[in-house]
């Protein structure tokens, strides 16, 4: 089988931020809607804080939880205790269902430690700038090439109006 792509699904602010006491500083309807899409059926990676502000398992999708708490057991939840351990197991499922792409959706750890070994950004980049306590890391141009570009302006339910970037390392 070919090679398993390892995909960064993110929102971040023009300013950086992606979080704030422990959830999204901003509620974008439009783009949960497309972050279902991108991950569903796919494995999915996140940390313990991420997975605790979502409250359960995405359904649809084996969820992976980096935790140095191992013994908090969840049902429908994979633990691994490092981004290496996850990202092994979240291969080893999809060569399994015969999917091509993981998933990795946060949090701020996560993401610093995630973006030197992804193969992909999928990034919504919120037209605004906010205050916040989590951020992602500078996307360097000279690393990564825009493949894809769609203006979303803010529908009922988005704070924001937003562009959903698609970016591939160089």
């Amino acid at each position: 089988m070919s090679e398993i792509r390892k995909t960064i699904v993110v929102a971040v602010s023009k300013n950086g931020i992606i979080g704030r006491d422990g959830d999204m500083p901003w509620r974008l309807s439009t783009d949960l809607k497309r972050f279902k899409a991108l991950t569903l059926g796919k494995p999915v990676i996140m940390g313990r804080k991420t997975y605790d502000s979502i409250g359960k398992p995405l359904p649809e999708r084996a969820n992976i939880v980096i935790s140095r708490q191992l013994a908090t057991a969840h049902p429908g939840v994979h633990t691994a205790n490092s981004l290496t351990e996850a990202v092994n197991l979240a291969e080893e499922i999809a060569r399994k269902s015969g999917v091509n792409e993981i998933c990795i959706i946060g949090g701020g750890q996560i993401y610093a430690q995630a973006v030197n070994l992804a193969d992909r950004l999928c990034v919504t980049h919120v037209v605004t700038s906010l205050e916040g306590d989590t951020s992602f890391p500078a996307i360097d141009t000279a690393l990564w090439k825009v493949i894809e570009t769609i203006d979303v302006p803010a529908g009922d339910k988005d704070s924001y109006p937003t562009k959903f970037v698609v970016y591939d390392r160089r």
